[in-house]
């Protein structure tokens, strides 16, 4: 592929903006650096923007006479190239020179942005829009500066390029000499904005826009949570009880002081009630340096009484998923009467599988990492986060502060996945910082902290029944799951899923299929349970896949031809008919599962894997697909497997349909990340807790995708790309179908059929 890279584009130093003392909207405004123009401002016309944010152009655009135009990005940059793709979108819609335009990020701040956490594949999907419009009406109050200097009336002026023309004359004004005339300009309306035709788009889904942030980290200039530093600023770390919910004994506290650099040991409470965001409690060592740090956690030799979770034991609790499963549970969707029609069926024509995924850590690349400076009643906080309004909340409460008099800068993340919208870290660096006031902490998590302290992935049993006609379809389909549900985290003791826990992948399973019953049993947490990149999609599309390969095999269908016939014929199906009431918070109506669409992205990894070739001995190709956060995707696995068991992935194809495509570029790179991460998960990742203890503690043991395992050739392929849909998800939909691609590719080269995650040394064992 081809990676186009930008200009000098986001060098340019800060400079004191001019500030127009009366007008609604200031293009040139009066502050250093971030755009703080939109305090006080009113409301952009009558439309307000997704999470509370104020849609209003002065939110996000300022100009300075000298044309340089600072875009601000108030969704936090974890490699999906948000901090690209929005202020691109703005810059496209303000015909700004992308040379021109400096981007600036926003620190939390509820009152201006709304709900900045970045999760759920939703930033594109909900700020495409609301960015057009914001960039649009920019423009048009450039337009409107022009023609009253002109007095010629603005249908006759057109910004282009960084200018506004005139077009019967040719005159032009640089975007810069019309900064203050244009703040004095009335705000259009949302009906009166003229967004641009898709046509006319010179950034939008052309890939010629490369990552604001590129350069710098591949200079190791860029900013990530880590690289902070501050003058006088002292480290921490914590040691936390090793069983969630367990409770300090004992420990030596004196023997930690007596480290060389050690300052200070302080006490962090830990949490009541509901985890959610809370730390764990424990011991912070307070030192000059790291090193002193874990020295003297190491010398601390905590005790811990290890609570009602001591007892947490991942092999005994498979074995009690394997028992939930194979009894009713919660219905969540029941279509036709599945009970019935396996009750009638010959012994013969029903088909059982069950399929395990067991806990997964995040293992960000950077671990969570927060600094804080608590001075009187004042706190200030640098730190990579997806949920900077959690942050902010969470260290004020737990200082006792007011929100107001909390400022929490938002950093760039080594990877987020989920992990970094819990911002239990940041808390934990602001209650030490209040131990040390006046000085700044930087708290710091190991790599084995974060793999024994994190927040993880549900274990999860899916148990799948079909009663298969004689064509070899579906004639009933039950699936039932066992696994603890996320809500425990915000309801202690909680045990039932909700509906967005079995909307992913599970009761919105668009086969055409007239008996459907969809189960979960009610399962504890002993862990704390937090959402993933993709979240119960990654269990639900791993057994419906896989399970739906096995049927074509045992039908001796070929499974492509097999699960194009499930699809049934090309509808849209409104989410609701399947008992699917969450449907990622998007309307129904504009996202309704859209058949010939899923059928397109299948279709589209067949073809680029070439698949029904005739392929040598010990290779195989395997199909898996899905839809989650309303995209589509595909995936089709190349593998090559050994006489003793050994598997190399030959080549990926992955084919994703979400809509508008904004940035290919960046939607290629999800692609290609998901796989990897697919991939990790596939084969080697796995979380086990023995003694409410979990038993990996780095990448010797909680392995994630080496270079000499990964796949020499991923092949993206972008279906569709219609810029009048609505947009979908991106970062998240290509991952869940990798690991049900990999394990069918197995089958259909080793013709032994793997059920649990990872697959680790499973062939050479069977």
């Amino acid at each position: 592929m081809t990676i186009a890279t930008p200009t000098s584009t986001h060098t340019i130093a800060r400079r004191r903006f001019l500030q127009a003392a009366a007008a609604p909207f200031v293009l040139a405004a009066g502050v250093d650096g971030i755009a703080q123009t939109a305090d006080g401002a009113k409301k952009f016309g009558a439309a307000s923007m997704p999470g509370g944010t104020v849609d209003n152009p002065l939110v996000f655009v300022s100009i300075a006479t000298d044309g340089t135009v600072t875009i601000v990005a108030h969704r936090a940059e974890m490699g999906t190239g948000v901090r690209t793709s929005l202020p691109m979108v703005v810059a496209d819609e303000l015909e700004a020179r992308w040379d021109r335009v400096k981007v600036v990020q926003a620190p939390a701040d509820e009152a201006r942005f709304g709900n900045q956490n970045v999760d759920g594949s939703r930033s594109v999907r909900h700020f495409l829009e609301p960015m057009r419009r914001a960039g649009a009406a920019a423009r048009q109050m450039l337009e409107a500066a022009a023609a009253a200097r002109w007095s010629v009336p603005v249908a006759e002026v057109q910004a282009v390029q960084h200018e506004v023309l005139h077009r019967a004359t040719g005159r032009r004004f640089g975007f810069g000499e019309l900064a203050v005339d244009a703040a004095k300009q009335k705000v259009p309306a949302t009906g009166e904005l003229r967004l641009k035709d898709p046509a006319q788009w010179r950034y939008i889904g052309k890939g010629l826009v490369g990552g604001v942030d590129m350069a710098a980290i591949a200079r190791g200039q860029a900013t990530f949570g880590m690289d902070v530093r501050l003058p006088g600023m002292v480290y921490a770390v914590v040691a936390r009880p090793p069983v969630v919910g367990g409770k300090l004994r004992s420990a030596d506290r004196d023997a930690a002081l007596k480290v060389p650099g050690v300052l200070t040991v302080v006490e962090i409470a830990g949490f009541s009630g509901a985890a959610a965001f809370q730390p764990l409690g424990g011991l912070a060592v307070v030192a000059r340096n790291t090193w002193a740090a874990t020295q003297g956690r190491a010398a601390l030799n905590p005790q811990w009484d290890d609570g009602a979770n001591g007892s947490y034991e991942s092999v005994a609790f498979r074995r009690e998923q394997e028992r939930l499963v194979k009894v009713p549970g919660t219905v969540y969707r029941n279509s036709g009467d599945a009970a019935k029609a396996l009750s009638d069926a010959p012994a013969g024509n029903v088909f059982t599988a069950e399929y395990y995924v067991p806990h997964l850590a995040h293992a960000t690349m950077e671990p969570p990492v927060a600094t804080a400076l608590v001075t009187g009643d004042m706190c200030e906080i640098w730190t990579s986060v997806q949920n900077p309004q959690a942050a902010l909340d969470g260290a004020a409460a737990a200082l006792g502060i007011k929100p107001e008099n909390t400022k929490v800068n938002v950093l760039l993340l080594g990877g987020g996945f989920g992990r970094k919208s819990k911002p239990d870290y940041v808390t934990e660096a602001a209650l030490v910082a209040k131990a040390m006031p006046g000085t700044p902490v930087k708290l710091v998590w190991t790599r084995d902290d974060d793999i024994h302290h994190g927040y993880y992935h549900a274990v999860s049993l899916d148990r799948l029944e079909a009663v298969v006609k004689d064509d070899g379809l579906p004639l009933a389909w039950l699936h039932r799951t066992a696994a603890p549900t996320i809500t425990s985290l915000f309801a202690p003791g909680a045990k039932a899923a909700a509906p967005f826990e079995t909307g992913m992948s599970a009761t919105n399973m668009p086969f055409a299929v007239p008996n459907v019953r969809i189960e979960r049993a009610e399962v504890p947490a002993h862990a704390r349970i937090g959402w993933f990149r993709s979240v119960a999609n990654i269990p639900h599309v791993f057994a419906t896949q896989c399970f739906i390969d096995e049927l074509a095999h045992r039908a001796r269908k070929d499974p492509l031809q097999y699960a194009l016939a499930l699809l049934g014929p090309d509808r849209k199906i409104d989410p609701t008919s399947l008992s699917d009431s969450f449907n990622y918070s998007e309307s129904p109506v504009e996202y309704p599962i859209d058949i010939a669409r899923m059928r397109a992205v299948i279709e589209a990894a067949a073809r680029g894997a070439r698949w029904g070739r005739r392929l040598p001995k010990g290779r195989g190709l395997g199909l898996a697909f899905g839809y989650s956060f309303v995209t589509y995707a595909a995936t089709v696995v190349e593998v090559e497997a050994d006489s003793k068991g050994q598997v190399k992935v030959v080549a990926v194809d992955m084919a994703l349909d979400c809509g508008p495509q904004v940035n290919p570029e960046r939607i290629r790179a999800q692609m290609e990340g998901a796989c990897v991460m697919g991939l990790s998960l596939a084969l080697s990742s796995e979380i086990t807790f023995e003694a409410g203890r979990v038993q990996q503690s780095n990448f010797h043991d909680y392995e994630v995708l080496r270079l000499p395992q990964s796949p020499r050739t991923i092949r993206t392929h972008l279906v569709g790309g219609d810029p009048k849909l609505p947009p979908g998800g991106v970062g998240e939909p290509p991952m869940p179908p990798v690991a049900p691609a990999l394990l069918n590719a197995i089958f259909a080269a080793t013709g032994k059929r793997i059920r649990s995650l990872p697959l680790r040394d499973q062939l050479v064992k069977t």
